[in-house]
């Protein structure tokens, strides 16, 4: 699957700090240790309606941790999937009367403008379900082997409990971890499971629904195993990070780690958890089932400037929850509009401490609203007071692309 075009990366002098960021399995900031090359999975979307502020929020957060590593001299090999066969895919395909891969492709194809506009760092592998199915059937087949899965009404499922670690990502109590799962796709209470928790690799066809013929049954894979096939099929593992929205920890990425730990017979299935926010909109959390959803084509189909969008997303960190807003958007527009202005000029004060200031930032944990203000601290001297150094409003202007993705010329 293709996936998006961006401009280049702007190269800065020097070295980016070392990368720090919070683990939700250690549940503390610590260092990322990649090695030359760091690895990063990403989770994508379900393509039935895209793209949502809460969507671009969690992809602009993860491409600014690539930017960081890049700034800090490693070459990054990020994937990132496309749940095109699901549930909800399907029940919008019967509300709208469509076929489930016309929306697949036209909401994909969303996604991938938005993300150009946004200015993201495309995956260097941009990976379907679809196509990772013959994948995917042969990772059930090994669990298979290995005696993690087993039958329910010729469904597969895995036995979270074959791996010793199960749970160590999210620590949440039984009882917590079955009503998560309820709510968020499972099927804690369907007979024939040996355990509420266990989870669906291989659903057998259903009527008038999509299926492919496997080794291991004719149907369509469950969501975990789907992501899993995929990252070990072209990061490996461990993974320096694994990536996503606060609300795929569980049960997404607490049951595919043990997928994947039992698969390898290894542990950690990625060194880092890293996990965004939700984003709210009208008092809640934006989300498709409430149908609260502001969309990026939307707002550029309006005339917003996506950039001004990107730093609107930029001025909240990336682990807090928070509100979308109007005045939140119309103070980014302003903001990108004075910066502009700021690094248009012919000299300004020294870009020097304004660079090592936005690195220290970034580099702990990624404090961006931090890192704006520090920003807006440059502009406002160089507004009031010039300076005198010839090519710093030209640096700033590659310091706020390369580390921040928001372009100024």
């Amino acid at each position: 699957m293709k996936s998006w075009q961006c401009d280049l990366v702007p190269v800065l002098p020097g070295n980016g700090l070392p990368l720090r960021l919070f683990d939700t399995a250690t549940r503390e900031i610590r260092p990322t240790a990649p090695g030359k090359t760091a690895t990063m999975y990403v989770c994508g979307i379900t393509p039935y309606d895209a793209t949502h502020i809460g969507h671009a929020a969690t992809y602009v957060a993860f491409d600014v941790l690539q930017r960081c590593w890049r700034d800090s001299g490693h070459d990054v090999k990020y994937v990132q999937n496309v749940t095109d066969i699901d549930d909800p895919l399907l029940e919008r395909a019967v509300a709208l009367g469509e076929d489930w891969r016309t929306i697949a492709e036209r909401e994909t194809e969303v996604f991938r403008e938005d993300m150009s506009a946004l200015n993201v760092i495309p995956p260097a592998d941009y990976i379907g379900a679809v196509e990772a199915i013959p994948s995917v059937a042969d990772h059930v087949g090994r669990l298979q082997e290995l005696g993690a899965v087993y039958s329910v009404e010729n469904d597969l499922y895995f036995s979270v409990h074959s791996d010793p670690q199960f749970g160590s990502i999210t620590q949440l109590s039984e009882a917590q971890m079955v009503a998560e799962f309820a709510e968020r796709g499972g099927d804690p209470e369907r007979a024939g499971k040996r355990h509420p928790l266990d989870c669906l690799v291989w659903q057998a066809a259903r009527p008038n629904e999509p299926a492919w013929d496997t080794h291991v049954g004719y149907g369509r894979p469950g969501w975990h195993i789907e992501c899993v096939a995929i990252a070990l099929d072209y990061l490996g593992m461990p993974i320096d990070v694994q990536g996503g929205g606060s609300d795929l920890a569980f049960p997404h990425h607490e049951m595919g780690a043990s997928e994947a730990q039992v698969l390898r017979s290894s542990w950690p299935y990625a060194r880092h958890y890293v996990h965004t926010g939700m984003v709210a909109w009208q008092g809640h959390k934006m989300s498709k089932s409430r149908g609260n959803l502001v969309f990026v084509s939307h707002l550029r189909r309006d005339g917003v400037d996506p950039l001004a969008i990107r730093l609107a997303l930029l001025a909240h960190h990336y682990r807090k929850d928070w509100a979308w807003t109007q005045e939140g958007l119309s103070a980014a527009v302003e903001r990108l509009a004075r910066w502009r202005a700021a690094t248009a000029v012919s000299s300004g004060p020294s870009a020097a401490p304004l660079l090592a200031r936005v690195r220290e930032l970034l580099s702990d944990d990624m404090q961006t609203p931090t890192a704006l203000d520090a920003i807006d601290h440059w502009v406002s001297e160089a507004s009031s007071n010039g300076g005198s150094d010839m090519g710093a409003p030209s640096q700033v202007a590659k310091l706020c692309d390369g580390l921040l993705g928001v372009r100024l010329a």
